[in-house]
C-alpha cells in the first residue's frame, strides 16, 4: 500500500490496486478521531480539522501509515474523522478498529457517491459480505485530484 508523495502538492498520489477488491482484517488497528461539522453531508471544515489531527501527531513524532483517513458520516450534521497512526497521540481522542472491513475503490465526482454506495452494497452481497459499518475514505482534496486527473474514494466496510 505504497503512496507516492508530490511535494508540490499536500496529498500524495494515491495507488488504488492494493486497495480495490481487498479485505483486510485489523487487530486494535490505530486511528485517532475528531469531528468535522457538515451541512446536508457537506463538509464545513475539514481542512481546519485535519490540519489540527496533523498538528497533534506531529507534535509526538508520529505518522499516517499510508495516509488512511476515514470519514464515518453520522448525520447530515456532523461527519468523525479517523485519521490512522503508528503510535497513540497525546492531547487526541486515540482509538482503535478491529475485525474484517471489505474495500471498493471508486473514481469520480462526489455527486456520484449514492451510486457508488449501492454499487458497493451489491458487490459485498454478492460476495457474501454482510455490511455491519461503512466508512469513506476520500484520498485526496480536490486541488490534489484535480492535478493527478483522478478523485479515487475508497468505501472501507466492516465485514460480518
Amino acid at each position: 500500500m505504497e503512496t507516492k508523495q508530490n511535494d508540490k502538492e499536500c496529498c500524495p498520489m494515491f495507488d488504488p490496486e492494493p486497495w480495490d477488491d481487498t479485505v483486510f482484517d485489523w487487530d486494535h488497528k490505530l486511528f485517532i478521531r475528531d469531528k468535522v461539522c457538515t451541512l446536508f453531508y457537506m463538509p464545513m471544515n475539514f481542512g481546519k480539522v485535519i490540519t489540527r489531527m496533523v498538528n497533534k501527531l506531529e507534535l509526538c513524532g508520529a505518522t499516517t501509515p499510508g495516509f488512511l483517513c476515514l470519514s464515518d458520516h453520522t448525520s447530515k450534521w456532523n461527519m468523525d474523522l479517523y485519521l490512522a497512526v503508528d503510535k497513540e497521540v497525546p492531547g487526541a481522542d486515540n482509538c482503535t478498529l478491529s475485525g474484517k472491513y471489505y474495500c471498493k475503490v471508486y473514481e469520480g465526482n462526489f455527486n456520484k457517491t449514492g451510486e457508488w454506495c449501492k454499487d458497493y452494497e451489491s458487490v459485498a452481497k454478492g460476495k457474501g459480505y454482510e455490511i455491519k459499518k461503512m466508512y469513506m475514505w476520500y484520498t485526496t482534496c480536490p486541488k490534489c485530484a484535480k492535478k493527478y486527473g483522478k478523485n479515487y474514494v475508497v468505501i472501507v466496510g466492516q465485514i460480518a
